[in-house]
This record gives C-alpha cells, structure tokens and sequence, in this order.
C-alpha cells in the first residue's frame, strides 16, 4: 500500500470510531443514497443541532457584533486572524509543492507583523502581494489522501473525512492556541467565531431564498468550493 493510502486508512478507522458512537447514540449513522454523503442520517441530525445553537446563541450574537462594530475595527479583526494564520497557510503550500506561494505567504507576515501593526492593517495585499487559503486538509488532498465522505460537525460546519482530519491539525498548530492566558485565549477564539459567523450573514438570505433543503444546498456548495480549492480554481472535469 502506497504512503497516502497507509494515510487515508487510518484516517477512516479513526474518524469512523466517531460516527459509530454518534450512531450508537442517536440512531444517525445510516449510509444515504447519495454516494459523496455516506453519512446522511448522522450529518442531517449535526446539522439540525447547529441550527439549533446557532438560531439561539451564536447568530444573534454576530448580528448584534456587526450592527455595533464600525466597519474598520471589523476589517482590522479579520485582517488579524488572517495574519494570525499566513504562517501555517505558507506551510502548507511549500508542502504542496507550491514554493513561490510560499515565499508570498511568508512575506506577507512579516510585512502586515511589522509595517502592519501586529497583522492589524494588510498592507502586504496593497504592495500587491495575494492572500492565499491553504490548510493541512488541502495538503492530504494534494498528497492523494481520498476526502473519505461528506461529513456535518456541529459549530465547526461542513467537512469531509479527510478534512476532519485536516481540520485538527490545523486546530493544534493555531498560535492562537498557544496564547497563556487562558481567559484571554478563550476570549480571542469566541472573537473569531463571532467575527466569521458575522461575515457570513449576508449569505443567510441566499440559502433561506435558493434552497428547499437548505442541508443539501449547503453540503453541495461546500464539496464544489472545496474542489476549487484544492485544484486552485482549475478543477479537472469530472465525468457524470
């Protein structure tokens, strides 16, 4: 068995512990029709509890963020979180293969850490340097490692196997997880859900409007924009 496939098996044996004690649980994990969502009845039962959590707790918490912060202190928010990550987003692409976008990724922090105050203002974006969105999901992508099924994570959002997998590495290495303070590191991270959940408000009304099923509708837009990604916007034809 090939390096990726030795990979792509303990991939599934780990997070397939998961979904049989989801099962276990609440009857959910039941293979579907659909081949890219083996997982339908347990994905359809997270989704339903992140509605839940998000109708209550979370939306309106990013509503009240987006009508009270001004507009710059939002964009110097985002700015920050994505300096906060340009250094594993370099990483990834230099294990990609991608070693220019690398140098791009790596200049760009050390720029808007300087000249940018502490990532706060991107001026690496006005000097003409691009801000790229590379994670260590994409990497087992490029690496051969098969995406595994579609899979629906309460609070984390739409994922697949192998982006699960991607998703907690790239959670371990966060710097702000390195943060001491724990009241402190706590408070940047419920910033961060609160600065991105605010960011997606305006497509709420494009799903509410485009979907009889919203669940479909957002599980089928994820795997299509995640194609993208990994293929850099030049995704290879796929047969019907």
């Amino acid at each position: 068995m090939t390096k990726s496939g030795v990979i792509h098996q303990r991939l599934k044996r780990g997070l397939a512990g998961i979904l049989v004690l989801a099962g276990l649980h609440g009857g959910l994990a039941v293979a579907g029709d659909n081949p890219r969502d083996p997982y339908e009845g347990f994905n359809r039962g997270m989704y339903a509890v992140h509605e839940g959590i998000d109708k209550v707790l979370v939306k309106p918490v990013a509503q009240a963020y987006d009508a009270a912060v001004p507009l710059p202190v939002k964009a110097g928010v985002g700015n920050f979180f994505g300096n906060a990550g340009d250094l594993w987003v370099g990483a990834n692409s230099a294990l990609q293969g991608k070693l220019g976008d690398a140098g791009v990724d790596f200049g760009r922090l050390l720029i808007n850490s300087t000249v940018g105050i502490f990532g706060l203002f991107d001026v690496a974006s006005e000097l003409g340097l691009e801000r790229h969105d590379e994670d260590f999901g994409q990497t087992l992508a490029v690496w051969g490692v098969g995406d595994g099924g579609y899979l629906f994570w309460p609070m984390i959002g739409p994922r697949t196997l192998r982006d699960t997998a991607g998703w907690a590495v790239d959670t371990y290495v966060d710097p702000i997880g390195r943060i001491d303070s724990v009241a402190t590191r706590n408070s940047v991270r419920v910033l961060r859900v609160v600065d991105i959940r605010a960011s997606l408000l305006p497509s709420d009304k494009v799903v509410e409007e485009a979907a009889l099923d919203k669940y479909a509708y957002v599980r089928d837009a994820y795997l299509q924009r995640r194609r993208n990604q990994i293929f850099d916007g030049r995704p290879p034809r796929q047969d019907d």
